[in-house]
């Protein structure tokens, strides 16, 4: 069987004083790891946490972002590693032979109130935003919501004002809308309102795990419906139960359950496959970039070919790229 493109779509990094990526180093996911995996590319997130929302906390969020965008731009050298943002360059990379790093940027708190960080965030290479993280922005209503930081259960019920004009920008800048930690409202909201199909970056089903982290069946249904894109993650705790896992750790074929069940809802062209590695993720069998290939093995053991592989390792994903790039050039 050819082996497909494999794109990881989310994978954290330390910060601050990352290591050096391009020898081993303690972290799942670094380029000799991914040597060893077969993994040919890699979204690196500027994760920021989510904080106090006043400009103090909005600057200091859009400050971090953008060195963690910087920062992941160092990580290719432009031969043997080379940083892309866009479907076509990724391709090109991959047919080079060269790694492939690209980046992103996760919680919509960095931007602030100000819309246009979205068009200098695309101009340092991300190709999406995560609108929220764990507790409410100024955008949207978060699926886990923090009572340590004020939040009621739906503070804007859905996306806000802000939120919508966000999602507006981050179309017309061909940037991906991430909606992999939004409230079930606000996920529903910007697929109905974005005018390039949405993706989940890193997700799994409600359906298998009840889990406020994944979506159910009736967002799963709007992913299809809208030409979006749910990406099952090697989270152990949107894979399996507590008790479950107590008496079988979450493995690759937890992932596969999740694979088919979404599959079998609304098709292979609308499911893809991430890790969140060194930001929580990681599985027995999938636990670092070396092991991949261990997925891929367990998807094929039940029935995914060729074809299906390579559209939810990379394929569905490089789509939805080429459809926010092609809306943004008009």
């Amino acid at each position: 069987m050819a082996s497909p493109l494999i794109l990881d779509t989310h994978i954290d990094i330390r910060w601050p004083d990352p290591p050096d990526p391009v020898g081993e180093t303690p972290q799942q996911v670094d380029f000799p790891k991914m040597a060893r995996g077969g993994m040919h590319a890699a979204v690196f997130i500027a994760y920021v946490p989510q904080g106090k929302r006043d400009p103090a906390g909005h600057a200091a969020a859009g400050e971090r972002a953008e060195a963690m965008l910087r920062h992941i731009r160092t990580r290719a050298d432009g031969a043997a590693r080379r940083f892309c943002s866009t479907a076509a360059e990724v391709e090109a990379a991959h047919a080079a032979g060269a790694q492939v790093v690209l980046s992103a940027v996760e919680n919509g708190y960095a931007m602030g109130h100000d819309l246009s960080a979205i068009g200098r965030w695309r101009a340092l290479g991300a190709i999406y935003l995560t609108l929220t993280h764990n507790g409410h922005n100024d955008l949207s209503d978060s699926a886990i919501p923090r009572k340590e930081l004020g939040d009621s259960v739906a503070e804007h019920h859905g996306l806000s004002p802000l939120g919508r004009e966000a999602v507006a920008a981050l179309n017309a800048a061909g940037v991906l809308v991430d909606v992999s930690h939004v409230s079930k409202a606000a996920m529903l909201q910007a697929a109905e309102c974005s005018r390039v199909p949405v993706v989940a970056t890193h997700t799994a089903c409600r359906a298998l795990c009840d889990h406020p982290r994944g979506i159910d069946d009736a967002q799963l249904d709007m992913l299809k419906s809208t030409g979006g894109l749910a990406q099952i993650t090697a989270v152990p705790g949107f894979l399996m139960k507590v008790a479950e896992k107590q008496k079988n750790p979450a493995g690759v074929e937890a992932m596969a359950d999740h694979v088919d069940h979404a599959v079998r809802r609304i098709g292979i062209e609308h499911v893809g496959l991430s890790s969140d590695f060194d930001g929580g993720g990681g599985v027995a069998g999938w636990n670092n970039a070396a092991e991949t290939p261990a997925l891929t093995a367990a998807l094929a053991a039940r029935g995914y070919g060729a074809r299906e592989l390579g559209l939810l390792w990379s394929g569905n994903f490089l789509r939805l790229m080429r459809r926010a790039e092609a809306f943004a050039a008009g």
